[in-house]
């Protein structure tokens, strides 16, 4: 199996219009392509249902704000980090102070991060980091790398914009080893590990004395957004998400394979894990199919015309 790249974040919205507002003055983003027409409902395992998607863009990652009718559970509320219902998105900034500024100045976010932008220490990556929900409750990240350290990828990205892109998408994992070995098996593999402790951590996250094992997965072009995975210690109660892909909290990451064959052998390997009955053809050609990770996250698997903006 093979996956090629992380085509689209697609987040489940109430009022995708009005998110996608908040999204273009607090944030930066501007409007992006369609994503490639699918069977929703065959994918989605909800027979009947429709999906409407205001696709938006970052730099040059896509992000789909999308309605679901009949629509879901809505937002699970403040749940914290540890929980496998927690999945953010993190924004690549090149300056902290107005990126935070902007945000600031439009209404309806909330924040996560008890004391705004904190600066890690070394150990945990040295970046500076903001955590916070937007009006629909979808959980965020603005992240400032220290110039020395910033990623080939997003070096010359400077647009005037104080948000450059999509870094990542992290997932709340409940046991890292697990959750790699799948991820490996669609062809990811894992290109970063940190042990993230501190006050400081403490502050970004609100989660009190929190040892966070953070893996960063790739895919084979070295391109951004990748995967992030987080796996909080401790003896928290937490069980697998039960998330519906109609539910507003449903985020899914969509990944582009190299072809059907792909898509069809993910499907195969991992058949108690489909949502789908299996690969779904696509009225345009190609094949879609949906999958729940081992915590319960929705991976959506894509071959043929993977289009993105």
């Amino acid at each position: 199996m093979s996956a090629l790249r992380l085509a689209r974040i697609a987040l489940n919205s109430v009022d995708p219009g009005r998110l996608a507002a908040f999204y273009r003055g607090a944030l930066g983003f501007t409007d992006g392509a369609a994503p490639p027409a699918a069977d929703f409902a065959a994918v989605a395992g909800l027979p009947g249902a429709r999906a409407q998607t205001v696709p938006l863009r970052l730099g040059d990652q896509p992000l789909d704000l999308v309605a679901v009718t009949p629509s879901g559970r809505p937002s699970p509320g403040e749940v914290p980090g540890y929980s496998p219902l927690f999945q953010h998105c993190a924004i690549i900034v090149s300056d902290m102070a107005a990126a935070h500024r902007r945000l600031s100045a439009h209404p309806g976010w909330r924040p996560i991060s008890t004391d705004g932008p904190v600066r890690l220490p070394v150990s945990s990556g040295g970046v500076t980091a903001f955590k916070f929900r937007d009006p629909e409750g979808h959980p965020l990240e603005l992240l400032a790398f220290p110039p020395e350290a910033m990623p080939e990828a997003w070096r010359g990205r400077e647009t005037g914009d104080p948000c450059l892109g999509l870094d990542h998408s992290a997932i709340s994992v409940t046991d890292t080893a697990r959750s790699v070995a799948f991820y490996e098996s669609l062809g990811l593999r894992v290109v970063s590990r940190s042990l993230n402790t501190g006050p400081e951590q403490a502050r970004l996250d609100a989660v009190a004395d929190p040892v966070v094992e953070v893996t960063g997965l790739g895919f084979p072009d070295g391109r951004p957004p990748h995967v992030e995975l987080l796996c909080y210690r401790g003896d928290f109660s937490r069980s697998a998400s039960d998330l519906a892909p109609g539910d507003i909290a449903a985020t899914r990451l969509v990944i582009a394979m190299s072809n059907g064959d792909g898509v069809a052998a993910a499907c195969a390997a991992h058949a108690g894990r489909l949502v789908s009955r299996g690969p779904v053809p696509r009225p345009g050609g190609g094949l879609d199919a949906l999958l729940r990770d081992p915590d319960g996250h929705l991976v959506w698997l894509m071959a043929g015309d993977t289009t993105s903006d």
